[in-house]
Order: structure tokens, then sequence, then C-alpha cells
């Protein structure tokens, strides 16, 4: 069956596995609980992931092709316990060189590579939605910035586009960041920032005209509040939700998640 694609919230961090061997903390519970219900939401199980995360950037598309990736604990200041979870899904080489010809296919330049492990911005979450470990996974790097222009939303929802089609093949196409990510705003100083641009972002996601949404969503500086959601040269956390909403062709936009951390409103989505 036709996989969706989403955008995933992944936290802070390894912020669902601050408690040893012990609950999700308070705060990131009902995210937690969101990101354990994803895949039995899902047509069927997928026979693989493509992950495309805002910690993984480089100057071409590049996918990472390792049958057995390791991860990557590139967050710092966490409790010991958490530079040495494991979340040991295979690697999807042939899922990932697909990609890679999908996108060559559209007119972009792409690289593979095999060495870097997992960042967060994959096992975190995953580790929450697919505990077992047992759907092969991809990684897709985004494209860093040019020294002029900055990131540019519309490559990345073109690259969406391009991948369409492993939907078709059983390929869960996940964007994972997260909608508010200002981490120099905290609290109620926050809050109104953070809702403002939530509305606006959602509104955007959700409008029923794909053309007007991709639209939208290129142009989202020009939202409220956009730059202190996402301050300049700053957006990669918000560049995978560009991927997901390609991704999803014309398929209607849906709003899934909502929950308020540390001030910040963040919310996930669906297309399909």
């Amino acid at each position: 069956m036709k996989q969706p694609t989403l955008f995933l919230p992944h936290g802070g961090g390894p912020c669902f596995f601050l408690n040893e061997n012990g609950p999700v903390p308070e705060m990131w519970r009902p995210m937690g609980d969101f990101l354990a219900s994803v895949v039995a939401d899902l047509p069927e199980r997928p026979k693989a992931m493509l992950v495309v995360s805002g910690h993984w950037e480089e100057p071409r598309l590049t996918v990472h092709t390792g049958e057995k990736p390791g991860l990557l604990y590139d967050y710092g200041g966490f409790p010991e316990h958490t530079y040495h979870l494991k979340w040991d899904a295979p690697g999807a080489p042939d899922v990932a060189r697909r990609a890679a010809v999908l996108l060559e296919g559209a007119g972009f330049a792409t690289g593979e590579e095999q060495a870097r492990g997992w960042d967060h911005g994959v096992f975190i979450p995953l580790k929450v939605a697919v505990p077992g470990a047992d759907i092969p996974t991809a990684q897709l790097s985004l494209l860093a910035p040019s020294a002029a222009g900055g990131y540019d939303p519309a490559a990345h929802i073109a690259a969406g586009r391009a991948l369409a089609q492993l939907r078709d093949e059983g390929v869960l196409i996940v964007g994972s960041g997260m909608s508010f990510h200002n981490m120099r705003l905290r609290g109620g100083e926050a809050q109104a920032a953070a809702d403002g641009f939530d509305a606006a972002l959602t509104e955007a996601v959700t409008d029923p005209d794909p053309a007007r949404r991709d639209a939208r969503l290129t142009d989202w500086e020009s939202m409220p509040f956009a730059r202190v959601a996402h301050p300049p040269r700053q957006e990669e956390h918000l560049l995978p939700l560009m991927v997901a909403a390609g991704a999803g062709g014309a398929d209607p936009g849906q709003h899934i998640f909502r929950d308020r951390v540390i001030g910040w409103t963040v919310s996930g989505y669906r297309f399909g």
C-alpha cells in the first residue's frame, strides 16, 4: 500500500531516555506517546524508512548506504547512560541508492557515504516509534546553505517531489525536526511567538491546494514570528518538513500532533 509522508518532532537531545530504565520524563511524555503511535497509524507496516534529519546537511544531497549504521551521539551535557543507547535497525542501502537515482533524475547532484552514524534526529525518535528496530532505515541529508543565499526551501520541496515514487514502493518518508527551534528562547517568553508561528505554519501545511501549500511553505519566512521560531540560517529543523510536503504531492496535509514543551508550541504533520 502507498505510504504517507510524515514530519515528526524529535524532541531535545535524548529527551525520552533521560530516566535510565525509567519512564519518559513528564514534559516529553505526550510527544513520546505520539511517536510510539506512529507506526500503528500507518496503512501497513513499511518495507523501509527514508529519514531526513535536521542534523545532517551536505553541499549536495547525500544518502547513507551503510548496511549496519552506528549511532552518532551528537548531543552534549546529558546523563552518561544516554551515550550508550542502542537502536540496531538494519540499514537500507537499496532504498538509499534508489533515492539517489530518483533525485538525479530530477536534476539534483547526489553523494553517497557509509561511515557516518545515524544522528539523534534519526535514532532518538525512531527508538520510540520502532523500539524493535526491525524496519530497515536509510538516511538522506539536507542541502547545506549556500554562501550567499542560505538554505533553499524550494529545493527541499522539489527533492521531496522527486522521492514521492518511493511511497508506492512501501517506503515511509520521514522528516525529523522541530517546527519551533530557537534554543535561546524558553518558557513564557517563547509562548506568544511559538503560538503565532505554529498557527501560520499549520494553516499553510493544511492548505487544500497543494501548489499553494508548497508556495506558502517556500515563503515560510513571511509567516508571523518566523525568524523568532527559526533564527536566520538556523532553519535546518524546519527543512525536513519541506521534503515531507514535497513527497506528499497532491495529498492533503494533516495536523496530527501539537504540544508545548519548554515554552515552545511544537507540531507534527502527515501527508496522505
